[in-house]
């Protein structure tokens, strides 16, 4: 049976913990290395078991993990186009379904399941499984997801998703029941394992939502939503005397529109419909009676401007739109918030949230005056509504912060050596071997509270913690000498040596405990960001798996020489990111306040 299983240069690389690269001048210099098996001229395929032949007989083995031999079991058990049903077979069994599968395959996912858990044995395996079909499959960033679900107020509640993918924004949603429906079968199973495994009471229907409403009457308490942009065929003609266009036809080139008000036809008085929407959406001439409808009634009541890749269907930023479904009786509000948030979603969330409170906005966002956008265009667009920060002032204080910059950048000392191949380990062995721990924290941990959590967002900016928690079950204490790194591989967060003791550490984060005897901390760090740039040069965006991470095998005082120069050097990399963030900013302030008259040349 493992004769049968096949791999690529991409899964021999990443047992390996080498490149590509690496795996294609291993096929050119060495005339034993296996021939294809399968595949094609341009991605030939290998036998597994003929790859970990060749890499126990060059020195070059990696253990390859029971959770790893099964993606690769699954991967050569059927056709790309159908592995999201194979991986959809997997969760069923973990689920104790039995699905029609060979026993043996069925023991293997058992086994698994049992090593690592069903949630995160599947977790492991649908990850591969994105990472393999990640344009296909246009995930939405789980980021993005926990923002639409945070704005929309879901958790506790009864949740609808009508174009679901594989789930991942109903994952995010903590809802007491969700639903969903996807046009994809393939997807919509998948998504419906997924939500169960997770705890949810969840049901996930297939087919098309606009033309095929598998909710129809059915009304819920917040409705979240990443539709397909652009659709010319959302069936135009068919719906033209739907019941749902409470606001107007949607023209036959503004799908978004028909997605708009289907989903408020499915949330009830009173409740939220988070929806990604693209830019141009804000600003189509066709589609500006119904822009001004929704504005008229009250029930548009935010416009936030997001970053490019949030919505993946989108080349350009998207912005979400959060319309609130109007109460019987309500007076109309008279003000729509705006916000262009980019990469900051904190902000994003910020600023909904003091808009609903009545309490000062963050910088960013803005209460526009409805009254003020009913004119011709009723444009939406946000970059002409929020006042930016006035540049005379900016400027001259962002050029003292690039100064004082500038003058902490220091370079370790390194000499060149000639090239040597370092014999290899990996965080799955040192794991075993006790000389690391791995731990994560509680997904939602308490918010408020008496104790410094350290957030994604403080890794990323390199800063103290600025979250707060309390005392509760699962929480992890960060004790000195702890690496922190990001659970995603892609967020740009450079892995940190904790300095002091006492925080805890907050959700999407991993700690790495070592035994400093045996594995120096800043050793571990620069090797963990290597993984993590390997990762984006990939385009990879599953999440870390820490049996990937490969170290070489050094001595402890050779480990502690590489570390002091990692540890340099990933300074040096937070210094530079600073740099260019403010140089950033300084041009544009620069520029604009020449523009508009309030710096002049000298």
């Amino acid at each position: 049976m493992q004769d049968e299983v096949l791999v690529n240069a991409v899964d021999i690389a990443r047992m390996a913990d080498v490149g590509r690269a690496a795996v294609s001048n291993w096929r050119k210099r060495f005339d034993d290395f296996p021939q294809p098996a399968g595949g094609t001229a341009s991605s030939p395929a290998f036998s597994l078991s003929e790859v970990e032949r060749w890499l126990r007989d060059h020195g070059r083995y990696v253990e390859v993990s029971p959770l790893e031999r099964l993606w690769q079991r699954l991967r050569s058990s059927t056709d790309d186009l159908r592995l999201g049903e194979a991986v959809t077979h997997v969760g069923a069994v973990l689920l104790g379904e039995r699905p029609k599968l060979d026993n043996a395959l069925v023991g293997e996912i058992h086994k698994v399941g049992r090593m690592h858990g069903a949630v995160a044995a599947f977790d492991e395996i649908c990850a591969r499984y994105i990472d393999l079909h990640s344009r296909r499959l246009l995930i939405t960033p789980p980021s993005v997801a926990r923002l639409m679900t945070a704005i929309g107020g879901t958790a506790g509640g009864r949740i609808l998703d009508p174009a679901c993918g594989i789930g991942t924004v109903l994952l995010e949603s903590h809802g007491s029941r969700v639903s969903g429906q996807e046009l994809n079968e393939n997807a919509a199973g998948l998504a419906g394992v997924r939500l169960r495994l997770h705890g949810y009471e969840a049901q996930v229907e297939a087919g098309d939502s606009l033309r095929a409403d598998a909710f129809g009457g059915t009304q819920f308490d917040a409705v979240v939503c990443n539709p397909p942009f652009n659709e010319r065929g959302w069936g135009y003609e068919e719906l033209t005397s739907d019941p749902r266009w409470e606001f107007g036809l949607p023209p036959r080139g503004e799908s978004e529109l028909a997605w708009v008000q289907h989903c408020l036809a499915h949330v009830r008085p009173g409740g939220l419909v988070v929806i990604m929407m693209p830019s141009v959406a804000a600003n189509r001439r066709p589609g500006r009676r119904i822009r001004g409808n929704l504005l008229r009634s009250g029930t548009l009541r935010a416009v936030i401007s997001l970053f490019s890749g949030a919505a993946p269907a989108s080349s350009g930023p998207p912005d979400l739109w959060v319309l609130r479904k109007p109460l019987e009786g309500d007076e109309p509000p008279s003000d729509v918030l705006m916000v262009n948030a980019g990469q900051d979603l904190d902000l994003a969330e910020l600023a909904w949230r003091a808009y609903g409170n009545k309490t000062e906005l963050p910088e960013n966002s803005r209460v526009v005056r409805i009254i003020d956008v009913l004119d011709e265009e009723i444009d939406l667009t946000t970059s002409h509504r929020v006042v930016r920060q006035e540049p005379t002032s900016g400027y001259f204080a962002l050029s003292d912060r690039l100064s004082s910059v500038m003058e902490e950048l220091r370079f370790p000392r390194i000499a060149a050596r000639p090239r040597r191949d370092l014999a290899m380990t990996n965080l799955g062995e040192l794991v075993r071997a006790g000389v690391v721990t791995v731990m994560q924290g509680p997904p939602k941990p308490a918010e408020g509270g008496k104790l410094s959590l350290l957030t994604t967002k403080d890794l990323l900016l390199n800063r103290e913690p600025t979250g707060r928690t309390d005392v509760a079950p699962g929480i992890v204490r960060i004790a000195k000498g702890d690496v922190i790194a990001s659970l995603l591989l892609t967020s740009g967060a450079v892995p940190r040596v904790m300095t002091r003791a006492g925080d805890v550490l907050g959700p999407q984060l991993l700690l790495f405990r070592t035994d400093p005897d045996r594995l120096d901390p800043y050793f571990l760090a620069g090797c963990l960001y290597s993984e993590s740039v390997t990762a984006i040069r990939h385009g990879s965006m599953a999440r870390r798996d820490p049996r990937r991470a490969a170290l070489p095998r050094l001595p402890i005082e050779e480990q502690r020489r590489y570390g002091k120069s990692f540890a340099q050097l990933l300074e040096l990399e937070n210094t530079t990111r600073a740099l260019r963030e403010i140089s950033d900013n300084l041009v544009v302030a620069g520029i604009d306040g020449l523009l508009e008259g309030s710096l002049t040349p000298e």
